[in-house]
């Protein structure tokens, strides 16, 4: 275990821990980054070290109240419910992931830094490449949680997020939010220079770092939310030769269905699975029954069996491998924890989540959101019917396979694009319930959260988050206004 302290002008110095397990990084080399090999390993530090899922998941509306006396009352769960901002800096907290995105994009910008000044010729590339694109995400996941939603075609000007591209020679140097546009923009010019220079770079476990593949599974993404379809329709088609996507999901109503719970965990966040493009390694209690799993607010039975197990418009379920900690406590289990222990004897050690941030069913399905825009529906039909048939068992396309009809039927709306729009919204909650997913697709789309509130005597109310409530984005940790960011209204 060694124990690294980055310096971050808005976050005065962050106290990190570093476990080489997965990753295997050394990032105290950076102080004499002077080789190709010590960028590569510097590079396996740019990735956040904390992880979204309980702050996305719980603000969204796959969560519910259980009731009084039901699941403890451990913070962030509750004032994340509400919708509160959350003050202290603890796991599951936006200030501990935003602190550990700028973590990650402080090791980019030293590689980079590292790059242009000992001037280490083309076999840095890939890794240049890597260090650029990984500087986009983060910079793109903070701008999505810690801002204004984009609006495609709309106004942007609103504040951003710090854009950091220098590593940090100040105590406490000043910096600017700059606005959501400029954000996106920098974002685009990192990701599109940093993509080509990522052919034909080597890894030890490739998983574990921005390949083409993962890159362009973040391209989908990243595009989809800036409302450039053909983009996102090329990003996708480059994960797989041909664009081909058939066999390279994840078989939840074959391999996974027939597996055991272990084997089940196992495949979910192993490297060797073609359909896992990007994983990793976050210290997190999210998935404790201390934590997400057990809380009153949470994924409790009304969820779980009219969303994850609810009917589609497929005329069947997604087959899912839902577990109960004793009901009404469930989790998709996806997400296990490993505990690294720094002392067996006594106990000691950290709790680390393997963290899949890109998987090819996400990439399928934006192009098939990407296709419905451009009204492209047989295309699109295509996608949705593939991610559809690994998810039914015993999918049979004589009964099972969505069409333009079924779907204005299921969802009672006339217009063809809404209706496929509906679909990919439904298929994706469900896909990707437990993990953090469905808040990006409410801020795109401006989804009202709906959370229900169950009193004492059993009274159930309901409470709204509106598209254009400032709740929306979560707060900027108070820290920061120090280097001169003013934090979001409320």
């Amino acid at each position: 275990m060694k124990n690294n302290k980055l310096l971050i002008g808005f976050t005065l110095l962050i106290s990190l821990a570093s476990c080489k397990k997965y990753l295997d990084q050394d990032p105290d080399t950076r102080a004499e980054v002077n080789t190709v090999d010590k960028v590569a390993q510097l590079v396996t530090s740019a990735y956040p070290t904390r992880n979204y899922f309980a702050i996305t998941e719980t603000y969204s509306d796959n969560v519910q109240d259980k009731g009084p006396g039901v699941g403890h009352l451990n913070e962030p769960f509750p004032d994340l419910y509400f919708w509160k901002d959350i003050k202290s800096d603890g796991n599951n907290t936006p200030t501990e992931y935003w602190n550990g995105v700028y973590a990650g994009i402080a090791a980019a910008n030293q590689a980079l830094e590292s790059i242009k000044k000992y001037n280490l010729g083309d076999a840095v590339n890939p890794y240049k490449g890597e260090a650029l694109v990984a500087r986009a995400y983060g910079h793109f996941m903070l701008v999505t949680l810690f801002a204004k939603a984009y609006r495609i075609g709309g106004d942007n000007s609103s504040p951003g997020i710090p854009y950091v591209t220098e590593p940090e020679t100040e105590v406490i140097k000043k910096y600017t939010r700059g606005t959501v546009a400029s954000v996106y923009d920098n974002i685009q010019k990192d990701l599109e220079e940093g993509m080509p220079l990522l052919a034909g770079g080597q890894w030890k476990v490739p998983k574990y770092h921005f390949t083409v593949p993962a890159a362009n599974a973040f391209a989908s993404r990243f595009y989809l939310f800036k409302g450039d379809w053909d983009k996102a329709i090329q990003a996708a088609n480059k994960i797989f030769p041909n664009g081909d996507f058939t066999g390279n999901i994840r078989p939840q109503a074959t391999e996974w269905r027939n597996a055991t719970l272990n084997e089940y965990n196992i495949m979910a966040t192993k490297a060797d699975q073609k359909y896992n493009l990007l994983l990793s390694e976050t210290y997190s209690v999210y998935q404790r029954s201390t934590a997400a799993a057990g809380s009153r607010y949470g994924f409790g039975t009304q969820k779980y069996q009219e969303v994850y197990n609810g009917n589609t418009v497929a005329g069947a379920p997604f087959y899912n491998k839902g577990i109960s900690y004793g009901v009404p406590h469930y989790t998709v289990y996806i997400l296990r924890e490993y505990f690294h222990y720094t002392n067996v004897a006594a106990g000691i050690g950290y709790p680390y989540v393997m963290s899949p941030l890109f998987v090819s069913d996400e990439a399928l399905i934006n192009r098939a959101e990407a296709y419905v825009n451009k009204g492209n529906f047989a295309d699109a039909l295509k996608d949705l019917n593939l991610f559809a048939s690994a998810r039914i068992v015993n999918y049979n396309p004589a009964t099972h396979a969505v069409t333009l009809e079924k779907a204005k039927a299921f969802f009672k709306v006339t217009d063809d694009k809404e209706a496929l729009i509906k679909t990919v919204l439904q298929f994706k909650q469900i896909a990707f319930m437990g993990e953090g997913m469905r808040w990006f697709d409410m801020l795109r789309h401006r989804i009202p959260s709906v959370h229900t509130h169950i009193a004492a005597d059993g009274t159930e109310t309901t409470q709204t988050l509106e598209p254009d409530d400032n709740r929306r984005m979560f707060q900027i940790p108070q820290e920061a206004t120090i280097a001169g960011i003013e934090l979001n209204p409320r």
